[in-house]
Order: C-alpha cells, then sequence, then structure tokens
C-alpha cells in the first residue's frame, strides 16, 4: 500500500466518510461524476472503475465507448455542505481508457502535458484567477428566474447586498476545502458577486476553478439562490468574466521582474494566438454578448498598461513586479484549455523572443461570434498542436452543431423586432 492510499484510508476513517464522488471533465469542462462507497476506494486508486463514454460528447468521435477514472490523490476533499455523519468526499480524476492507457485528449491532460513541456524548459506559472457569478432568485415555485430582488452595486454591503450570507458561507466552505481565498465582493450589477483565490500552479488552480463552481452552486441553493456563470445572463446587466493575473517563473526566479521584455514576449505569444484560444476562453453562443458590453469585456485583440478595454494588460503586483492580466475569458470557460493555450503560447513567445506592438496598437478585433472562434481555432496550427488534431475536431465538431442549433431558434427579440411589422 503506498502512500497515497494509507492517507486516503486514514481520512476517510477519521472522518467517517461513507462516500467518495469520482470528479472528471469532459471535453468541453463540464463535470462529470459516480460515487462510489468507501469500501470500493482501493479499486478507484487503481484506475478500475469505469464508466459508459458513449454518451459523453465527443468522447466517441475520439474512438472510446468506455473509459476509466484515475483518481489524482492530492485531490481529495471531504465536501463540507454534506451530512455530518456518513460524509462524502470527492477525488478528481485523469481519464483512462479500460486497461489504463492514458487519453492524452482530455482537458487535464493536455493541459498537464502544456505544463510539463513547460516545465522541461524551466518555466512554471502563477496564475490568480477573479471569478464573477451571478445569484439570481427563485420563483415560488422553486424556477429559476434572472430577478436579483436587490440594487446593490459596487462593493456594496447588507442589507443591500443580498448575497452576502451566501458568499460567506461559500468563503467558508472553500476554505474546508483547503482553498486560500484573497477577497470576496460585490460586482458592478445587482445580484453578481466576485471571488479572488491564492495564486496557485496551473493543474491545482483548474482544479480549484472547477471546485468553486461546483461549491457556490451548492451553497446557493442552500439559500434558496441559484449561481450561475454564465457570460451575459440578461441584456441590460453586465457580464461576468474570469481575469487571471499571471506571474511567469523560470527555474524558480520571478522572469518578469528580471525582465519587463520578458513579459512583452509573453504577451506576443499570447496575442498571436488569441482569437483561436477564443473558442475556449468563450465557449458558448452566450459568450459572444458579453464582449465588447459594459463591465470591460474587451471586443478587440490588443495590449495596454491601463486601457481596461485591452483583452491584455501588463500591471504590477503587490511587490512591484510585472505581471499580465488577461481579461478575455469568461466563467463558461474550460480552465484546463484556456491555461494550456496561454502557457504554451506565451512560453512559445518568450523562446521565439517574440516583440509585442507598441502599446495600444496593433489591434485586430476578436471573433464576433461562437462560429468565428471555432474557425480561428480550426486555423491555428500552434494550439492544434497544443491541443490535438483529434481533440480540436471533435470539440469543433460539437460546438459548430450548438451554434447551428442556436441560428435556427426563433428568439423573443426577433418575434418583438419583426413579427407586427413584416
Amino acid at each position: 500500500m503506498n502512500e497515497d492510499t494509507s492517507r486516503i484510508l486514514r481520512e476517510i476513517n477519521e472522518n467517517d466518510i461513507k462516500f467518495i464522488k469520482l470528479q472528471f471533465v469532459d471535453l468541453f469542462g463540464e463535470l462529470k461524476n459516480i460515487s462510489i462507497t468507501s469500501g470500493q476506494i482501493g479499486k478507484a486508486l487503481r484506475g478500475s472503475c469505469t464508466v459508459d463514454a458513449f454518451h459523453l460528447r465527443g468522447m466517441y468521435d475520439l474512438g472510446f465507448e468506455r473509459i476509466a477514472l484515475l483518481p489524482d490523490p492530492a485531490t481529495f476533499a471531504v465536501l463540507p455542505w454534506r451530512p455530518q455523519h456518513g460524509k462524502v468526499a470527492r477525488l478528481l480524476c485523469d481519464i483512462t481508457d479500460p486497461v489504463g492507457g492514458e487519453i492524452i485528449r482530455g482537458p487535464r491532460q493536455i493541459l498537464k502535458a502544456a505544463l510539463q513541456k513547460a516545465e522541461e524548459k524551466g518555466y512554471s506559472f502563477d496564475i490568480n484567477p477573479d471569478c464573477e457569478f451571478f445569484l439570481f432568485s427563485k420563483d415560488e415555485n422553486g424556477h429559476v428566474t434572472t430577478h436579483t430582488g436587490e440594487k446593490a452595486g459596487y462593493l456594496d454591503v447588507a442589507p443591500l447586498d443580498k448575497g452576502e450570507n451566501a458568499r460567506r458561507e461559500l468563503i467558508l466552505s472553500l476554505e474546508e476545502m483547503g482553498f486560500e481565498i484573497e477577497s470576496s465582493r460585490h460586482e458592478l450589477a445587482p445580484g453578481q458577486h466576485s471571488v479572488m483565490f491564492k495564486q496557485m500552479d496551473g493543474i491545482r488552480l483548474a482544479d480549484q476553478i472547477l471546485t468553486f463552481r461546483t461549491t457556490i452552486r451548492t451553497v446557493a441553493e442552500h439559500h434558496g439562490l441559484h449561481a450561475t456563470f454564465m457570460p451575459k445572463p440578461r441584456t441590460d446587466l453586465p457580464g461576468s468574466g474570469m481575469k487571471l493575473t499571471i506571474s511567469v517563473f523560470r527555474n524558480g526566479k520571478n522572469l518578469f521582474r528580471e525582465s519587463e521584455e520578458k513579459a512583452l514576449s509573453f504577451i506576443a505569444g499570447m496575442l498571436e494566438h488569441e482569437a483561436g484560444i477564443t473558442a475556449f476562453s468563450n465557449p458558448l453562443v452566450n459568450s459572444y454578448k458579453r464582449l465588447g458590453c459594459a463591465g470591460f469585456a474587451p471586443s478587440e485583440s490588443y495590449w495596454s498598461r491601463r486601457d481596461r478595454f485591452a483583452s491584455i494588460r501588463l500591471v504590477r503586483d503587490a511587490d512591484g513586479s510585472p505581471c499580465i492580466e488577461w481579461t478575455l475569458p469568461d466563467g463558461a470557460a474550460d480552465p484546463y484549455l484556456i491555461l494550456a493555450a496561454v502557457a504554451a503560447a506565451g512560453t512559445d513567445g518568450i523562446e521565439r523572443n517574440l516583440a509585442a506592438p507598441p502599446e495600444g496598437e496593433g489591434r485586430r478585433a476578436l471573433p464576433a461570434t461562437l462560429l468565428a472562434s471555432l474557425h480561428e481555432l480550426t486555423a491555428d496550427d500552434f494550439l492544434r498542436q497544443i491541443c490535438g488534431e483529434a481533440f480540436v475536431g471533435a470539440y469543433v465538431k460539437e460546438k459548430e452543431a450548438e451554434w447551428f442549433r442556436y441560428s435556427r431558434e426563433v428568439t423573443d427579440w426577433e418575434l418583438n423586432e419583426y413579427l407586427r411589422r413584416v
């Protein structure tokens, strides 16, 4: 019995854990899981728990009818909102084929491969996320609405901020699960909130973003609310983004502190591929209704130090070191894919000594629709190499189908605009 297995068995016994959720992400960053009893943990840790992959979007296109789940022991955590007797824990898993071969085309594996490639050249990353979301009310039948029941704005407090109690419970739950939260606040719009995590390395950050989303949805339900990361849930309100602040290290030293030129080369690498990355950072039809609207969401790809409408900003951290602030991603983004793409594109910019355009110049329009972003992804040889041709093919196929379902839908806007006058 190895050390990880012994530790998990000890935690199971000490915490009276009866069930464990084996969680993983599908090809589109959506969290899935199966539940096992604690007596099956040995089998699970060997990667012997399998699921039918036929009904998981894209997996059949990749040639897999069944997949196995291989838990990452470092992600074992007790779910604090579940019963105190007979507790429930979770493990995040990589996906493998049924005989144990790792499927490198899953989002988590794509990120691991990108980070390993960067690590071979001495690079590592600290990334600080600022995740925005809305808390909406439910009607008398328990159905989700887009009403907030409040008038609060930026940094307002209770009683204007009616989500303060839910946000407080969220923070306490996350801290029980090992998060270090830097701050939380009410955002610009009524019902909109934001939470910032402490900087972490790439794979753990992506894991925690997924955990954060699940936790806030669960906590919101306890308060009779619905939490959503939908990028633009209402026309009259600003959208929700997921700003990332990025610092890069080489051989343990802050590379940007040593040379701002390296930060600019990293930015140049991001800019070179940002249009294609948009297919991952803004993955919904709805994502493109946030871009360019109120709330400083970008509509053009360029960098700046002060312009808050730039997709990439070069700013200073608390120690005065240069760092990169990326405002393009929204709350629906798959964290594994966007971190893989940014790590690969940025370090490629450094390795090639790319020169960023002058500040505020070289602007290019970001894709205006999901379909346009998919075309950019397909045309980007570098991103296809990072993610794998088969993965990109499956991803684009499913997302194009999503776009065409939307394009055939008759919307309320069309009825209001045309029904009476055409």
